[in-house]
């Protein structure tokens, strides 16, 4: 007799379909580019779907491209329990980043369905569109979306950095859903992910039970000075967007060794009009602040933006700002988080409870649903990158305690 106790996901399958969706946008270095709505993420969405209808789940795709793969269970008086995450990349991806998420989410309910067993709820796989926000900003744009954040006109008319909409490419590539966001509802939702961080590594274990996600910001800074010849303007009579970019950037390096273990970045600089021997005219830049502390991530925006006005002045430089994205820090359930305990507890894995220092769907889905997540570790802590690196071992550990967890919280509706 098949009971939840004895049901064990095939690892090896679920490692077969993380390297077989990695060719869908698979870069030379061993990671993957798959940006948000491109042809790549057509192709594995289209996969993903294919995978779901054959083992008889009904994929439903919302007005923002939302895909929601749903399996009936025994109960039909009950919402679905909701497992996934993001099948979107950076541009340097690796192949585990999201990706884990939604395949080993798949993998647990091909186990189910191998052993034929039957939860008391429905159970539903969601592939949330947008999730890295690398190429339409903000990120989690979609998961938003379904949580009242955003509107659904708000996503369609976001743009890359070549002038193209959210919408008009979500059309193109086939997934502009008929349905309106926000019926496919569920009653709680887990979600695996890689930890992005250092800490279970260091500290040899296996599984990270989530509480919660810290608070973020971003913001988009634009310095504007004078284009001018760099052999002859004299040093003194330059107005240098650049120079004066540049100290600011390790003005917000300082916001965050300020208020640790607060961090502050910019990761995305444009420098025009990028020529060798024209002195730059304007800069623009991103910027992202975080904290698990909601006060303490107010002091580090006061402190950034105090930081630019005298730096801009010195150089005679002009400047806009302006924030285009905030995620307060998140709780998750304590219902669902001991769920994840106990799942990793009756898969014999070491665990450590932490903190998100990422962002993931799970932060905006925790508004409207009972929320949490599951993490498994990274080689060096390094994500958002190729050489991101996750063992076999690893995903099939993440893979059976999301099993062992919504099993967990499914004998509830016995």
């Amino acid at each position: 007799m098949t009971s939840k106790s004895n049901l064990v996901i095939n690892p090896q399958r679920l490692w077969d379909s993380l390297m077989e969706t990695a060719k869908f946008g698979g870069t030379a270095k061993g990671g993957i580019k798959r940006l948000t709505v491109s042809d790549e993420d057509k192709r594995v969405r289209d996969w993903f779907k294919a995978q779901c209808e054959s083992l008889g789940f009904t994929v439903r795709v919302d007005s923002v491209g939302n895909m929601f793969a749903t399996r009936g269970g025994k109960r039909k008086d009950l919402l679905p329990i909701a497992l996934g995450s993001h099948l979107d990349t950076q541009p340097t991806g690796g192949k585990f980043d999201g990706v884990l998420g939604v395949l080993g989410a798949l993998e647990a309910l091909r186990t189910l369905v191998d052993m034929g067993y039957e939860t008391n709820a429905p159970l539903m796989i969601v592939n949330w569109t947008n999730e890295e926000g690398s190429r339409f900003a903000p990120a989690m744009l979609c998961s938003g979306v379904y949580a009242g954040v955003f509107t659904p006109e708000f996503a369609y008319t976001r743009e890359d950095r070549d002038g193209i909409k959210f919408g008009d490419e979500l059309k193109r590539i086939g997934y502009l859903g008929s349905e309106p966001v926000g019926p496919h509802k569920f009653q709680a939702m887990f979600e695996l992910h890689i930890e992005q961080g250092p800490i279970l590594e260091a500290e040899a274990k296996m599984i990270g039970v989530v509480t919660g996600v810290q608070g973020m910001r971003w913001y988009e800074v634009t310095v504007k000075g004078q284009e001018s010849h760099t052999g002859a303007t004299p040093m003194l009579l330059r107005r240098n967007a650049l120079l004066g970019a540049s100290r600011m950037i390790e003005a917000i390096h300082q916001v965050g060794l300020g208020h640790l273990p607060g961090v502050a970045s910019v990761g995305l600089i444009e420098n025009r009009p990028n020529s060798r021997n024209v002195v730059p005219g304007e800069v623009f830049f991103t910027v992202d602040l975080r904290h698990p502390d909601e006060a303490v991530l107010d002091k580090m925006e006061a402190a950034f933006r105090a930081s630019l006005g005298p730096i801009a002045e010195a150089e005679k430089l002009t400047l806009e700002e302006k924030c285009i994205w905030k995620s307060p820090a998140v709780k998750f359930n304590p219902e669902l988080i001991e769920c994840v305990r106990k799942g990793g507890a009756q898969a014999g894995y070491k665990m450590r409870e932490m903190a998100s220092g990422a962002g993931h769907d799970a932060a905006y889905i925790a508004r409207v649903a009972p929320t949490t997540m599951i993490f498994v570790p990274c080689l060096g802590g390094i994500s958002h990158n190729e050489a991101e690196s996750t063992t076999f071992d690893e995903c099939g550990a993440g893979s059976q305690v999301l099993l062992n967890a919504v099993l967990e919280y499914d004998q509830k509706f016995a």
